[in-house]
């Protein structure tokens, strides 16, 4: 049994096309598998949305995205465990190669993460970069990372000490307990914090972390692209749709 769990807060627009590419990939397994989204402190239409398209809802009030998913995982039902985010497209691919790696023998993973289009030229190098050095590096992006119930249990979950990069001190833990596999097949995640906050904001987190990164990984109050009101943007397309163009 596979248990996806989607952590959500103010997700309204873009939550039922992931559980819709949820849902498509799948299809040919359905009959095992367990979809939560997990409502936290929302106030606009997610939860409602969710259970409409055939999700199961939970609620939270933490506010906290390694308590939601936390959360989700103590309700999933299943023995492997796939966390996507609410902003994520996933494919059949991504998911039955996740499948193929816990099933070869590897405790967890993650895959390669492609951003909606339209983006500037070097937003897609940065990207291209990225992927290659989250293969070389192990690096876990918690828009899709998988592993065995056991092996989330042993590496103790999400460490709820972290309000950001909680996803990568899980893949480094799960290391900790055997093989990680980082997937070529990639997902669809949002550009949205890049589109919706000024080069000025960007800027002034970034100094803000860069000068003491594990004193604002511990607190919401430092990371407004987090935690700040939730900024949404007219819907884009994925990669190969058609418009490239810088």
């Amino acid at each position: 049994m596979l248990s996806i769990i989607i952590p959500a807060h103010d997700e309204a627009p873009v939550i039922g096309a992931t559980l819709d590419a949820v849902f498509a990939a799948t299809r040919a397994r359905r009959a095992d598998v367990d979809v939560i989204v997990v409502d936290d402190a929302s106030t606009d239409a997610t939860a409602a949305i969710a259970r409409d398209r055939g999700a199961r809802v939970i609620r939270v009030e933490v506010r906290h995205i390694a308590g939601a998913r936390n959360a989700g995982a103590a309700a999933a039902v299943g023995d492997r465990l796939l966390f996507v985010d609410a902003d994520t497209l996933v494919s059949a691919q991504a998911v039955d190669a996740a499948m193929h790696a816990l099933d070869s023998g590897a405790v967890g993973g993650g895959t390669a993460v492609r951003f909606m289009r339209p983006l500037p030229l070097r937003v897609r190098v940065l990207e291209s970069a990225s992927i290659v050095a989250f293969r070389i590096f192990g690096v876990t992006p918690g828009c899709f990372i998988f592993c065995t119930r056991a092996a989330f249990t042993a590496a103790g979950g999400f460490d709820e000490g972290l309000f950001v990069a909680e996803d990568v001190a899980l893949g480094r833990a799960l290391a900790r307990q055997g093989r990680v596999a980082i997937l070529r097949e990639p997902v669809v995640t949002s550009a949205r914090k890049l589109h919706t906050y000024s080069l000025g904001e960007k800027l002034r987190f970034s100094l803000r972390f860069l000068l003491a990164p594990r004193r604002a990984a511990r607190t919401r109050d430092a990371l407004p692209l987090w935690y700040g009101p939730r900024r949404h943007e007219p819907p884009a397309r994925p990669p190969g749709s058609g418009d490239d163009r810088p």
